[in-house]
């Protein structure tokens, strides 16, 4: 049915409802990584005696690590890309952040599918990640559901048809908010998603609509569709995922309850479907489908992710890294809501944008992004 199963990200959302997916379905788990030694990451060591367990991170804790898994746990980020390179896999990358990018590239090179949740991976690396999939023969096949729903409405179509990229966005917690709303947002008011239950970071990237203008990077790179045919929508429900509209005016959507665990198993078992995780069958009537239009003035991250993504070269990794940087900050209590937008704007304007050609020169990029990001969070946090 399909190959054995790498699982890096294993103890964050998508990692678990991928380990959720691989035993529903009886898929082998050969591997699984998290960024650091817990006792959830040791569970699964005991839980998988076939699998090879990794920590990201050499956090002090590898001797209890090696107690659980014995010769098949190890530690680094080398580990984390020889695992993510293990011959005839299927690699979910459900890591968080611009780490993420280093070990995609290895699956890839090394001719893997890789079932990708982990956005930053084509956000900061776009062209790496592409010169990856080509020398390396291997699939890249989206998880994000926007993109997810994107690829299987794309399914069959010849791509020179495509008129435009229709991207649904939830609108976070504060749709409808005007900018002297959001003066006093708290952590908690903006991790209260609607619809989906995420990490802390995607969740806030979802409240300023930063997740949203990730998301048209990435759609840039997955497609190859220019940034005037992607567009961005409003759809408070979460059931309409994304649309594809043609150039002799037809629309394909694709519709699901707002649950990950359906583009989780359909990138890893495509092209077959198989009976879901969860009961299949979606109420229509117990609620309207409704779309506006996103609100730019309120939530400006928005056209800062249109900015970077025609600015290409390493703005897309500059963009991403400070709003990493700034979202962590507003989580701690450091920098206040509307700052977010404000601080990402500065680092955008003052790192110059190179064409990288290596894993490396993104991360540079990254770097450089974090420190200048990182002070301007302290000019900012008094208010």
């Amino acid at each position: 049915m399909t190959q054995s199963l790498v699982v890096l990200g294993a103890t964050g959302s998508i990692g678990r409802q991928a380990l959720e997916v691989a035993g529903r379905l009886a898929i082998p788990v050969v591997g699984v990584a998290a960024g650091t030694v817990s006792n959830e990451l040791l569970a699964l060591a005991r839980r998988l005696p076939g699998a090879r367990v990794v920590a990201a991170r050499d956090d002090g804790d590898f001797d209890e690590l090696r107690a659980a898994a014995g010769s098949r746990a190890a530690v680094g980020a080398e580990a984390l890309d020889e695992l993510a390179a293990t011959p005839g896999c299927v690699v979910v990358n459900g890591i968080v952040g611009a780490a993420g990018l280093a070990p995609s590239v290895a699956a890839l090179a090394a001719g893997n599918r890789l079932a990708l949740a982990n956005k930053e991976t084509l956000v900061a690396g776009g062209p790496v990640v592409l010169a990856a999939l080509r020398s390396g023969g291997g699939e890249l096949i989206p998880v994000d559901s926007e993109h997810a729903a994107l690829w299987q409405c794309l399914v069959g179509e010849d791509r020179a048809t495509v008129r435009r990229l229709v991207l649904t966005a939830s609108g976070g917690p504060f749709r409808g908010a005007r900018p002297d709303d959001l003066a006093d947002v708290t952590v908690e008011a903006a991790l209260a998603h609607p619809t989906w239950k995420m990490g802390p970071r995607i969740t806030i990237d979802s409240a300023t609509l930063m997740n949203k203008a990730l998301e048209v990077i990435e759609a840039h790179y997955l497609f190859g569709v220019g940034y005037a045919a992607i567009d961005v929508v409003v759809h408070p429900q979460s059931i309409v995922h994304s649309m594809v509209e043609f150039v002799d005016g037809s629309v394909k959507a694709q519709l699901g309850d707002p649950d990950m665990r359906i583009p989780i198993q359909y990138a890893i078992t495509y092209p077959h479907r198989l009976a879901p995780v969860v009961p299949a069958g979606l109420d229509l009537f117990s609620r309207p489908l409704t779309f506006e239009q996103p609100d730019r003035e309120t939530f400006p991250c928005l056209d800062l992710g249109y900015a970077a993504g025609r600015a290409g070269g390493t703005a897309p990794a500059v963009l991403n890294a400070a709003d990493e940087v700034a979202v962590a900050a507003f989580l701690t209590g450091r920098l206040p809501f509307r700052r977010i937008a404000e601080v990402v704007a500065a680092t955008l304007a003052e790192v110059p944008a190179g064409e990288p050609s290596t894993v490396g020169e993104v991360l540079e990029a990254d770097a450089a992004a974090r420190r200048l990001a990182a002070g301007l969070v302290e000019d900012r946090s008094a208010g």
